[in-house]
């Protein structure tokens, strides 16, 4: 076999050959391992992991409720699952009016204006139009502790949190590039040495070609490749505020419609198991309280397979 040696695209954010290629040999048997006993690495079958992050929320919902105190979540892209745990909040009458929720992002035009919660592709709007709307008016917590960055509170919006006692948990996963929320590697808004970096919070965010991409694919932009349709820029959480959080849960999930084929699999290994830099966003947590679950699916090895075709 003649040998064809070539660095990665100059496009791609993170591109040490030997770290890409150590991550990139990780199997299935060796990705649950990690020196820090903080990061607990699970890998889990793909028909467990969409009622993770729901169990993980309802339980917590509860125990503050019972406990009589205030609960604050920092929440990820909304997604249909949040119904699921809107009806079991009403089945169990699960008292809500403790919770706080706070979005980690939402999207923006060019000249950064932030999306209103009105608007029907947003971030904001879908939690609250699939979790808070679902719940029974006597359970839900008022509409303003269901909360997304505005235009007016960018600068105060990690203050929001800390002035509520901090967010107890942290929902998250890695974007194609390594993201977490939207904190992305190759965002001139997030250029820093990794100390620095550390400190950053909230901001609005240039997007990554990638994430562009990546989003695209998503069933409210069409799923068919509308690069367009994808708004340019977006406001994010910053690492400060994801360090500040008590706990985190990150999940590895995502495939094409549940087949075998997903963009993850390389990055999910690069952030658990590459260096922790700002090049690869997501491998921050590998330093702090982390439960990461990873599928089945996003776990198997990494290999050529000809017969699905080039």
């Amino acid at each position: 076999m003649t040998a064809f040696s070539y660095a990665p695209s100059l496009h791609v954010p993170f591109r040490d050959k030997e770290v890409i290629e150590r991550c990139r040999r990780i199997t299935r048997d060796e990705i649950e391992q990690h020196p820090n006993p903080d990061y607990r690495i699970k890998v889990m079958p793909d028909a467990d992991m969409a009622m993770l992050g729901i169990a993980d929320m309802l339980g917590r919902i509860k125990r503050a409720a019972d406990e009589g105190r205030r609960v604050v979540m920092i929440l990820p892209n909304p997604n249909p699952g949040y119904r699921q745990l809107a009806r079991l909040i009403n089945e169990l009458r699960v008292d809500c009016r403790g919770m706080w929720a706070f979005a980690m992002d939402e999207y923006a035009d060019e000249d950064g204006r932030i999306a209103p919660d009105t608007w029907h592709l947003g971030f904001v709007h879908a939690m609250k139009s699939y979790l808070w709307q679902n719940i029974e008016a006597d359970l839900r917590p008022s509409e303003e502790q269901f909360l997304g960055p505005t235009d007016a509170t960018v600068s105060s919006y990690g203050r929001m949190i800390e002035d509520l006692g901090g967010a107890e948990v942290i929902y998250v996963g890695p974007g194609w590039t390594g993201h977490l929320a939207f904190i992305e590697p190759d965002a001139p808004e997030f250029d820093a040495p990794l100390d620095e970096w550390k400190q950053m919070g909230t901001r609005i965010v240039t997007l990554s070609p990638f994430t562009l991409a990546q989003n695209s694919l998503h069933g409210s932009f069409g799923m068919s490749g509308d690069l367009a349709a994808v708004p340019p820029k977006a406001v994010t959480i910053g690492p400060a505020e994801v360090i500040a959080a008590r706990h985190r849960i990150s999940r590895h999930a995502l495939t094409i419609q549940g087949t075998q084929s997903s963009w993850q699999r390389l990055i999910t290994r690069l952030v658990t198991h590459g260096p922790v830099t700002p090049k690869l966003p997501e491998s921050l947590l590998q330093t702090l309280r982390t439960d990461v679950y990873i599928s089945e699916t996003s776990a198997i090895n990494i290999e050529a397979d000809f017969t699905k075709g080039y």
